[in-house]
């Protein structure tokens, strides 16, 4: 990644002599193996940060101007505190307009300020990229304010503030992560309390491969739309037998009784939903006592689920999903993101990795695309970054 400290001082002509304070912050990217088509706002995941991260540098200005500088693109925008809004042509700045939003908010002394941000996090892809550079400047602009807002406070702040700028009612999940990770830990995510358990990674020999299968994702959002929908149905038709039940009550019930009167769509999508809590908790248990046998079969039963159940995937993803749980070494492939098209992860040993690469030859051959691999690791989240000299 970019060395982002001179690059900020050099566009901004600020002195090396260190006079005007930068803050450097970074947060990762995230990556769900499971857990993701879940209840909305009752969510729970099998998550990890990935070492993958954006970086904000932030310094104070003598006026009242906002000025970002994306090192990466070679992109400039600029706004004033009193013109604070999103606007479509700000693109990624709007972003980091949301975290400045949220000091704003908290009352502390926001002024004139400096940004530059670079990163290393495959976009548009379904890895958090967008959340990471909410976190790396908030991060950054509670180290230059010297603000007392703690992580809890930092994550509902940032989720209000999606919904001031985007107009959406989005999930903390990402923030959560990004906050919370820890190196070489998986993160099981419940949204509902917005409470995280660590489980230290037991697959220190293997690797995991995030496969972008360049499938163009069209008119996605109205299909989710309607799952969620589906789901929402299935919950207040259950309900009538539960009052004030969520679907993780019914993770813990007899599932086909109560499955039973609902109508085939609705069933298969809730079906999904609660087997799916089931796998969270069944692959806490396996990655503690380290049974690879179990973490093989949740991860395929996860698939076959979204497949077959939720209908988020395609033939695309299905062949680079089979193609890879049929190479010896690999322990768990599955579909990552919204679906239809996007990412797969494989976790594989370090000798079935060239096998893996050739089968992707085919790949090509078959459907025209031609697939991009990245490797990562569970890794820790947010932090400041030490300048230089020290």
């Amino acid at each position: 990644m970019l060395d982002i400290g001179p690059i900020h001082r050099k566009e901004y002509e600020l002195d090396d002599d260190r006079s005007e304070p930068v803050v450097i912050a970074e947060a990762p990217g995230r990556i769900h193996y499971l857990g993701e088509h879940g209840e909305p706002k009752a969510g729970l995941y099998l998550s990890s940060a990935i070492d993958r991260y954006v970086r904000v540098a932030v310094s104070q200005r003598k006026d009242n101007s906002l000025r970002f500088y994306a090192a990466d693109l070679g992109e400039r925008k600029r706004t004033t505190l009193v013109n604070l809004k999103y606007k479509r042509e700000d693109r990624w700045a709007n972003y980091i307009k949301a975290a400045i939003h949220v000091f704003a908010e908290l009352g502390y002394p926001v002024k004139g300020l400096n940004f530059t941000i670079c990163g290393d996090i495959p976009q548009q892809v379904g890895l958090a990229s967008s959340s990471a550079i909410e976190v790396a400047a908030a991060v950054a602009l509670r180290g230059l304010l010297k603000a007392a807002v703690n992580e809890r406070e930092l994550l509902a702040r940032l989720t209000a503030a999606q919904e001031v700028f985007f107009g959406k009612n989005t999930s903390p999940v990402d923030y959560l992560v990004a906050l919370s990770a820890r190196k070489d830990q998986f993160l099981i995510v419940d949204e509902a309390g917005l409470v995280v358990k660590r489980v230290k990674s037991t697959l220190s020999k293997h690797h995991i491969l995030i496969m972008d299968s360049r499938v163009p994702r069209m008119g996605v959002e109205e299909e989710l739309k309607q799952r969620r929908q589906d789901i929402k149905k299935g919950l207040e038709l259950l309900s009538r037998k539960k009052e004030g039940a969520t679907l993780r009550d019914f993770a813990a019930m007899d599932l086909m009784e109560s499955m039973g009167d609902l109508p085939e769509k609705i069933r298969r999508r809730s079906m999904h939903v609660v087997q799916e809590i089931r796998r969270v908790y069944d692959a806490e248990t396996a990655l503690k006592n380290g049974d690879f046998a179990a973490l093989t079969r949740i991860f395929s039963h996860s698939h076959e689920s979204l497949r077959d159940l939720y209908e988020v995937s395609c033939p695309e993803i299905d062949w680079l999903v089979k193609r890879a749980q049929e190479i010896d070494g690999v322990l768990g492939s599955r579909m990552t993101g919204q679906g239809f098209g996007g990412c797969t992860y494989t976790i594989i040993r370090e000798d079935a990795i060239e096998e893996f690469r050739q089968r992707l030859e085919d790949y090509e051959r078959i459907f025209g695309f031609r697939p991009v691999i990245y490797e990562v690791r569970p890794a820790t989240g947010s932090r400041l970054v030490p300048p230089p000299h020290h």
